[in-house]
């Protein structure tokens, strides 16, 4: 199944997170989507993009292993990473997405999620594949948390920062 989750503005804040996610718990591509929201604070207040991470990981905060990892993949100007899994983005544009902001996505087929988990795929503009973002259902509750995002890795380079365009 596909999936398009649209924000009229991007979350700021843990609270505008912690709001938008207990309305959508019970929706995985929801939380998918305000993981891509998340990093894209990171750049302006990492803090704050923590802390909503945090809340999107549930009863599983980030160990301080993924805040590095997080850290290091933001090194060197690479705030626009998550701004490519944004409609109307590309290199051309230095991934400026366009408004509403909408997150597209996808239940993968590469990969066979096993119960109470599920796989989405998104595709970034900057890149030939999808990345996947890990999913895992609360059994108790029926809530969906951040289990694992693989949307950090490298694109290619915003034409305002390529020296052979």
């Amino acid at each position: 199944m596909e999936y398009d989750v649209v924000f009229e503005s991007l979350p700021t804040t843990t609270e505008q997170v912690e709001k938008l996610a207990e309305e959508h718990l019970m929706k995985p591509e929801y939380i998918a989507a305000l993981t891509v929201a998340a990093l894209c604070c990171y750049e302006t207040d990492k803090k704050t993009a923590l802390s909503m991470l945090d809340f999107l990981r549930g009863p599983r905060p980030l160990s301080e292993l993924e805040k590095q990892f997080i850290n290091d993949r933001f090194m060197d100007g690479k705030g626009y990473i998550p701004f490519s899994y944004l409609n109307g983005t590309s290199p051309e544009n230095n991934y400026t997405p366009s408004v509403p902001y909408t997150i597209h996505m996808a239940d993968s087929h590469a990969q066979i999620a096993e119960e109470g988990y599920r796989i989405m795929d998104l595709k970034s503009s900057g890149a030939d594949h999808a990345r996947t973002v890990t999913l895992r259902q609360k059994a108790s509750t029926g809530e969906w948390f951040l289990w694992e995002q693989n949307l950090l890795a490298g694109i290619r380079e915003p034409k305002s920062q390529d020296p052979w365009a």
